[in-house]
């Protein structure tokens, strides 16, 4: 079974930082996307960072100057560096994986970690 693992969510105050990492399990196929979405309380998920096989990266502009993706250990673990939270960063992040064939291309998700910044 292919499996998502998000960890590194918590409660910081404002201007804090966060690592959040994803590990991924059981994939067929190759990664070719992966990314980092977030969705608010009563609020639509939102793509806030993703990278590619290739290593090209994209952010929402609302992190592009604070968040940082990357990936490790041959693309199975991803990495969110958030710099200078604030309290509209507030959310349950998600990971999202595209891999498979190239034929078959599938899409996958995490569980979520909330990451909550208050003072």
């Amino acid at each position: 079974q292919v499996q998502l693992v998000e960890s590194g969510g918590g409660l910081v105050q404002p201007g804090d930082s966060l690592r959040l990492a994803c590990v991924a399990s059981g994939i067929i196929g190759s990664i070719s996307v992966m990314g980092w979405y977030r969705q608010a309380p009563g609020k639509q998920r939102d793509m806030v960072a993703t990278i590619t096989l290739d290593g090209r990266t994209k952010y929402d502009d609302s992190v592009k100057a604070r968040f940082t993706i990357s990936r490790e250990n041959a693309e199975n673990t991803m990495y969110l560096q958030m710099n200078s939270l604030q309290p509209e960063d507030t959310a349950v992040y998600y990971c999202n994986v595209v891999a498979g064939y190239w034929f078959d291309p599938r899409d996958y998700w995490g569980q979520g970690t909330q990451v909550t910044v208050s003072s």
